[in-house]
């Protein structure tokens, strides 16, 4: 299997690692890729993730899972073809 690579689905802004989001339940400041998008402070689980305009992203927000990016060429074409299917 190949590497996954996360970044923005929409302008392909790389998060550093930093700890850039924070949680609208409870303040709690995180790297919401250490924790698949849940909050280590409350545990509440986002769906949706923003990109992070300051750090040189575009604000727009996308799927969390739509970051995740494999690089496997083998995975790629054969769930592109899957999609072609449905």
């Amino acid at each position: 299997m190949g590497d996954i690579r996360i970044y923005c689905p929409k302008c392909h802004w790389e998060p550093d690692g930093g700890a850039y989001w924070q949680c609208s339940y409870c303040d709690t400041v995180w790297n919401t890729f250490d924790t698949a998008a849940r909050c280590p402070g409350c545990g509440f689980q986002y769906k949706y993730t923003q990109c992070i305009e300051h750090k040189g992203g575009c604000t727009g927000e996308s799927l969390h899972l739509d970051w995740y990016h494999v690089t496997d060429d083998v995975f790629n074409e054969k769930h592109h073809t899957e999609k072609q299917l449905k």
